[in-house]
């Protein structure tokens, strides 16, 4: 009997806790592509102190990366949803592509800032990878620890 109970409360503790994370998840806001890219601009102004005619030049190049990331999510999306995987010639395309705009947008930042500007911008950079890099990293692991349970 007792087993039952502890079954039963571990059960009802763990729907507790995925209802709980499925609700944060709904929860976020979905923010436009302008109000992204606002943002974006301010928080560069604070970190790198651009002046009035930085902040125009930049802010469209800002917009346009955003936009560009919506729809490739977008297409990502669709794409997860009819459970279609690229080929390799599709994500050597995508990563080439993804890596010019890079490319583009790095050069022009170059062109905008100056150098002391720019070196703090590539820092941020940095930063912003070695923070995406560790967020991949425990995804994998959270995804094989879930396997390993799931055998």
């Amino acid at each position: 009997m007792k087993k039952i109970v502890s079954i039963l409360v571990l059960v009802f503790a763990f729907t507790l806790t995925t209802q709980a994370q499925k609700k944060r998840k709904d929860q976020k806001p979905k923010l436009s592509v302008e109000q992204q890219a606002d943002l974006a601009v301010k928080k560069m102004t604070l970190a790198l102190d651009l002046s009035k005619k930085q902040q125009n030049q930049i802010a469209p190049l800002i917009k346009a990366q955003a936009s560009e990331r919506k729809a490739a999510m977008e297409k990502r999306k669709k794409a997860r949803i009819n459970e279609e995987k690229p080929t390799a010639d599709e994500m050597y395309a995508m990563q080439s592509k993804r890596l010019d705009n890079q490319i583009v947008f790095k050069n022009k930042m170059k062109e905008i800032l100056d150098a002391t500007q720019f070196e703090k911008f590539e820092k941020m950079a940095k930063r912003r990878m070695q923070k995406g890099k560790q967020m991949k990293e425990k995804d994998a692991q959270k995804k094989r620890r879930m396997s390993r349970e799931e055998k």
